[in-house]
């Protein structure tokens, strides 16, 4: 934990937004309500011409499912908060707009862009250092740049306005429940450390299908894609946790470092044609809804082949891993919602004769959202005791209390980065899927097609043949 002051403003840019309806003001409400965000004042901008009226409306709107739950404290903080909350119409991509809002609010402040990256970098180019008040925090979602180059180049603007741990680039999938768990599960147990290894693990799959399709995101989803929306961020960083080396406390710097130095090893290796996969729903149903052709939703440009489910395989060239894919996976418009990762340890090099039944190699399967844990083993019995039968052990871990963006506040108000993305971290991702990129962009790799609702195109359930050290 740094030694940072608490956050007195939070000053959300895109308020009248549908991520700030949706996801932010939900998740500050399950804050305030648990009396973990005491003090904070609430203010809201945005371009849309909105009354002192219609932000309350949407703030106390958002606030209603954890005012429904909450004690007599949190309903009292809910509503002081919503009562008091102020919204201004603002450009901020004018010079001096943004400045002035900063310089008249009650500090430190923590400003969220909530907002399309181009729009967000346009407002932190405007500004001057000296227009910073000291200890603002600047919060930046995903995707942070569009290239290797755009990343670094914001990268640069923004550590000229605030130091480096002053800068928080959001993965709302690495909550800090499941952060934990993963890092609890391998370093906590001695039984598994030993064997977290190229010698005794085959391979890691890292998946993330959604059952939900376009949902009226054509705008940002058909420019973005599956590989650039969920691999080049979240499942990176999942793979990261899951392959790090043991750090010596889990304080930010060390557990950060950690994870730089695995993405540092990693690369996708061509031929992309045998390293990656990607496909495009077409027509079909889910849960008794009709949902239409990927090409034919509004605000599509079917030209642009943009692929919703992408499958690369990563290699990390390091002494625990080389030899070792990890598959990264995640779709759209699936049938069968999964968020795992999974991995898969090499079979027994010797079963004694007069056992019978099926030796499956031992799986690990931890969920995520909710986080559980599942080894799969193969036992004797029940029946004919030279009989393998295939056991499960299940546990569920720990869950937060707060949502995703809960989580992610909270980090930003108390001054702790440990969620964030830091920056060279954040550059490292753009430059592993770079290249898949402009590979796909030649058409190098097929398009394939899968039907909504489906499990994905034929004969994706296999692992691709060769490894990722190839």
């Amino acid at each position: 934990m740094t030694s940072q002051t608490t956050v007195k403003t939070l000053l959300i840019l895109g308020a009248s937004g549908d991520l700030t309806g949706r996801l932010l003001l939900p998740g500050l409400a399950r804050l305030v309500a648990r009396g973990r965000a005491g003090g904070l004042a609430l203010v809201g901008a945005g371009s849309d011409p909105w009354t002192p009226d219609q932000w309350r409306t949407r703030v106390t709107e958002a606030f209603a499912t954890a005012e429904a739950v909450a004690d007599s404290d949190g309903r009292t903080a809910l509503k002081d908060m919503a009562e008091s909350t102020v919204y201004h119409q603002l450009d901020v991509t004018a010079d001096g707009a943004l400045a002035e809002l900063l310089g008249n609010l009650a500090g430190p402040v923590a400003v969220y862009f909530a907002l399309p990256p181009h729009v967000s970098q346009k407002a932190c180019e405007v500004l001057q250092p000296d227009q910073v008040p000291a200890g603002t925090r600047l919060v930046m979602e995903k995707p942070f740049g569009s290239s290797t180059e755009s990343a670094r180049s914001l990268n640069q603007t923004l550590v000229r306005l605030v130091p480096e741990d002053h800068v928080y680039r959001v993965d709302h999938f690495l909550g800090k429940a499941t952060v934990l768990n993963i890092l609890g599960l391998r370093f906590a147990n001695n039984f598994l450390e030993p064997v977290w290894n190229r010698d005794h693990i085959e391979r890691v799959e890292i998946i993330f299908d959604e059952d939900l399709a376009l949902e009226g995101r054509a705008r940002y989803y058909d420019g973005a894609g599956a590989l650039r929306d969920m691999v080049q961020s979240h499942l990176l960083q999942i793979m990261a946790l899951i392959a790090l080396e043991p750090p010596a406390t889990i304080h930010e710097r060390e557990l950060r470092d950690a994870v730089s130095a695995v993405l540092r090893a990693s690369a996708i290796k061509a031929p992309y044609a045998k390293s990656t996969r990607r496909a495009r729903y077409t027509a079909g149903s889910i849960a008794g809804r009709t949902v239409p052709d990927y090409a034919a939703e509004e605000g599509v440009d079917p030209a642009r082949n943009t692929e919703t489910l992408a499958e690369v395989r990563v290699a990390i060239d390091n002494w625990r891993w080389k030899g070792v894919p990890f598959i990264l996976r995640s779709g759209k418009a699936l049938g069968n919602k999964r968020k795992e990762a999974v991995i898969t340890f090499r079979p027994v090099p010797h079963l004694p004769l007069g056992f019978s039944g099926v030796d499956s190699p031992n799986q690990l399967r931890i969920g995520f959202g909710p986080d559980t844990l599942q080894l799969d083993m193969d036992v004797n019995g029940p029946g004919d005791i030279f009989t393998l039968d295939r056991a499960t052990l299940k546990a569920e871990l720990n869950a937060s209390e707060l949502l995703p963006y809960g989580e992610v506040l909270e980090g930003v108000l108390n001054g702790d980065p440990l969620l964030s993305v830091r920056g060279d971290t954040a550059e490292d991702c753009w430059r592993i899927i770079e290249p898949v990129l402009r590979s796909w962009g030649r058409d190098d790799v097929p398009l394939e097609e899968y039907d909504a609702g489906g499990p994905g195109p034929a004969g994706w359930l296999a692992v691709p043949n060769g490894a990722a050290g190839e």
